[in-house]
Parts: structure tokens; sequence; C-alpha cells
């Protein structure tokens, strides 16, 4: 038996890690790995898809959704969720088209819209952490009332932009060449690795998604912790909803519909545990880039677009299996 037991030992030695090490190696780097052989494969398929110009229009496509997954990741890694993410766009392009149609005042339309969002999203986690609600009957009821919202404020109807400045945002480009959604992409996939890597309210976000009543007994203010999570998914939303709005060029109170799926996507494919406490940040921007080089590719080499949601929702239960696999849980 002793003989068995040092024989293993040994094993683990020469291979240099153990099973806890090869978990955590594959969750860090299995999706990068993943990442990295689609753009291969890509590469050899399509010529087109090596131009410049074509990894500009993947950034650009993925920049909405991306940065309302950096928003997504904080809440599930509390262990929550947040289905409010398409009617938050939509809540959002009304305030800024109305406030545009009354002010011209595009900071003023900005400031409210981004303001009335992150208020949302800290109503989200004052129900859910306040009274323990269930957060998918929470944010589905909310999803709702926030759309419902959108609808009062327009009226029912959408309202062209005219203004050219406004449609910078979404359409303008930094030295010509680099798309200013895609520069706001990057700056807030900068500051939520800061947030969730490098603060105590990042430590505490893990800490609640992990194990809830160990962080109560260290002493983690979990209402907080958690309402700040929804807080941020709330700003996130409102930051996407100005750009998408600018891009459209419209205030429309019907837009967002099916957004949270592909959020909930790139968070789970990037590394994200639906049960909480696993996540980062650059494991989520890889899950946006390959949701982007789905669409992209597919549509390069001709395959019908109802593939790609086909091809996502089998990514994502993939995702889910190998989490399921790697932290031995049954089903």
């Amino acid at each position: 038996m002793g003989t068995k037991v040092k024989a293993e030992t040994s094993k683990k030695k020469i291979l240099g890690m153990d099973q806890n090490e090869v978990n955590i190696f594959t969750r860090r780097y299995g999706i990068a790995t993943v990442m990295i052989a689609m753009v291969i494969l890509l590469s050899i398929v399509s010529p087109t898809f090596r131009t410049s110009g074509n990894i500009i229009s993947i950034l650009l496509q993925v920049s909405i959704n991306g940065i309302l997954a950096l928003g997504m990741v904080f809440v599930i890694t509390t262990g929550g969720i947040d289905l409010t993410i398409g009617s938050q766009l939509a809540v959002t392009s009304v305030i800024v088209g109305t406030v545009l149609s009354l002010t011209e005042s595009i900071p003023l339309a900005i400031i409210l819209a981004v303001a009335t969002t992150t208020l949302f999203g800290f109503i989200n986690g004052y129900l859910i952490s306040k009274f323990e609600m269930f957060p998918f009957v929470v944010t589905l009821a909310m999803q709702l009332v926030i759309r419902g919202a959108a609808y009062i404020i327009s009226g029912g109807y959408s309202a062209s932009l005219a203004n050219a400045s406004f449609k910078l945002i979404g359409g303008g480009k930094l030295f010509g060449v680099i798309p200013y959604p895609v520069i706001i992409l990057l700056v807030i996939a900068a500051l939520a690795f800061v947030i969730l890597h490098w603060t105590r309210f990042g430590r505490y976000v893990y800490a609640v998604g992990g194990n809830r009543n160990a962080a109560i007994a260290s002493g983690v203010n979990v209402f907080w912790t958690t309402t700040g999570a929804y807080i941020i998914s709330g700003f996130c939303c409102g930051v996407a909803g100005v750009i998408m709005t600018s891009r459209i060029a419209a205030a429309q109170p019907n837009i967002g519909v099916g957004y949270e799926t592909d959020a909930i996507a790139a968070c789970v494919i990037g590394g994200t545990s639906f049960a909480g406490g696993v996540s980062t940040i650059p494991g989520t921007v890889v899950g946006i880039v390959i949701i982007g080089l789905i669409y992209n590719g597919m549509n390069l080499v001709g395959i019908n677009s109802y593939w790609q949601t086909i091809t996502k929702g089998l990514l994502i239960i993939g995702a889910v299996m190998l989490d399921l696999l790697m932290n031995k849980r049954k089903v």
C-alpha cells in the first residue's frame, strides 16, 4: 500500500503538478488555447479574416456585448444573475433620446441615462441582498418593469437622433483607425480587472460567491458586496446603451432583446462558474472574443446565421459541463 502511494506521489512530481494545479491551469489557459486555435483555423480557411479591417470589425462587433459581460461577471461571481441587461439598454436609449431632444446636451443625456441604469442596478442588488430574494426572480420581474418604463418614457415610439457629435461616440475612430467603442471596451476591461483582482471589494465578491456563510463569519459585508456587483452591472448597461444608441442613431424602446444571453455566454465560456466564486476578467474577455470569432468566422465561410445561435448554445453547455467536471459536482 505504501509503495503504491509513493509511486503515485512520484508520478505527480514527474508531471510537475497535482490534479488541482491541472484544473487551475485548464481553467486559466484552456479557453485561451481554444481561441488561438480558432484564430489559426479561420486564418487558413479565409484569408479575409487576417486583414486588419476584419480584426477591427470583430472588436467593434463585440464591444457592446463585451461591456455588458464585464458587468455581468461581477454578478455571476457572487452567485447571482442579471436578466435586466436588455431592458436596461432600452431605457438608456429612450432617456438619451428624450434628453437630447429637450436640451441637446450630450453630457447631461449620458449622465442621466447611466445614473438611471446604475440606480436600477442598486434596486436589483438591494432586493436580492436585503430580502434574500432569488436573483433570477428579482431580475426577471425588474426586466419587465424597466422595459415598461422605456415604453412609457418614449410613448412606445422610436425617434431618430440627428446630433452629429453624439453619433461620434459609436461611429468615430481614434486617429481614424480604432473605433471609440473598442477603446471604451478596453478601458472598462482594465478597470474591471483592477476592481475584481486587486481590490478588497473584488476579494469580497469572490468570498460571497464561494461561501456566503464563511464570508459572513469572516466579517464581509455581504449586503454591500452583492449590491455593489449589481450596481457595476447597471453602470455597464448604461455605458453600453449609450454606445448602442449612438451607433443606431435612434432612441428605441424595443432594443436589447436577448442581449443577456451573449453576456452570460461570454462569462461562462470564459471560465466563470454559475455556482459563484470563480471567474477572471481575462477569461471573460477571451469569452467575448470567441463569440465574436464564431459570428465573424461563420459569416466569412458562408454558414447560415442560424447555426451561430446553435453553436453558442452548445458552447455554454460545454463550458458548464467542464465546470462541473473540474469541480467534481454531481448533477
